[in-house]
């Protein structure tokens, strides 16, 4: 444990001295909630206006605060997985630079390596993402606060349990990799390309019936939804309120992907918590199996 807890501490000293790397990851959730809320909060509250009956009057903080849960949710969920990526790139680095070639000659076993590269990532991503769910929670007080002790305590529960999806899965992809172009290249096709597949940028309702089906297989789907839920559950809870039907409040969440559906059946949060933990457990067993194996020289 002593010796883990020594590789943790020094992937996590090496992340801080690299003062570009630090700033880049500090910032990145800067910058993605003012491109979000610059670009896609008029796209999100358009859709939201359009598919309320013309004769529904909704207040405008209501609309403000729906659409700044909606736009919180789909940054957080991207941001927990593609975060890792980039802090995961000690891993890269460790074998660009040849200091394998010393971890590889000392009577350090690989697993226990792999594995300070894995709680490593886990903290560093988590010290970045609580700073951009801070920065969401601002956010959204300002333009309409719905939450609950309760929602926010949910919240960091997913911020958790997204990280370790997002952390297990840099190292399955990063383990290969033995440049920093190679891991430029990957962060970059996954930076752009997970926010769709996960139905972060686009509610998958919006998707043909086949890719919905396709994405019902993929695990990020359910984190996304999970965020969703517990960054709305305040908003739906107040339309009830002002007089919406229930059955507008089902259609509003079926619409934001809050429902998702596997073979035609719903999918409740627990489940989607369910399938995230398991889907962490499988892969961080994968995860172990790959540092056990010997790697070709």
């Amino acid at each position: 444990m002593k010796t883990l807890i020594t590789i943790i501490d020094r992937n996590r000293r090496l992340f801080f001295r690299d003062k570009g790397m630090l700033l880049s990851s500090l910032i990145t959730p800067m910058i993605l909630i003012v491109l979000y809320a610059t670009f896609l909060a008029k796209v999100y509250k358009d859709s939201f206006v359009s598919n309320l009956p013309e004769t529904m009057h909704v207040a405008e903080k209501l609309v403000n605060g729906t659409v700044a849960g909606q736009l919180a949710a789909a940054l957080l969920a991207v941001s927990c997985v593609t975060v890792t990526f980039s802090v995961n790139l000690t891993m890269v680095q460790d074998r660009a630079n040849g200091v394998r070639k010393d971890f590889d000659v000392s009577p350090i076993r690989k697993p226990m390596i792999y594995l300070g590269y894995f709680f490593s990532t886990v903290l560093n991503s988590l010290m970045v993402n609580v700073l951009a769910l801070a920065l969401c929670l601002g956010y959204i007080r300002m333009m309409g606060w719905y939450l609950t002790a309760a929602d926010v305590a949910l919240l960091l529960l997913d911020l958790l349990v997204l990280v370790l999806f997002g952390a297990v899965l840099s190292g399955l992809v990063c383990y290969p990799l033995k440049t920093q172009g190679q891991m430029s290249a990957v962060g970059t096709i996954i930076s752009a390309g997970y926010g769709f597949v996960c139905g972060a940028y686009m509610p998958i309702s919006n998707f043909s019936k086949g890719l919905q089906n396709v994405m019902s297989y993929l695990p990020g789907t359910y984190g996304t939804a999970l965020i969703k839920n517990h960054m709305l559950q305040g908003v739906f809870e107040e339309m009830e309120k002002t007089g919406f039907p229930a059955e507008v409040v089902t259609a509003i969440a079926d619409s934001l992907d809050c429902n998702p559906t596997f073979q035609g059946n719903v999918v409740e949060p627990k489940c989607m918590l369910l399938i995230m933990l398991g889907t962490i457990v499988v892969l961080g067993g994968l995860y172990l199996w790959i540092t056990v194996m010997p790697e070709k020289k």
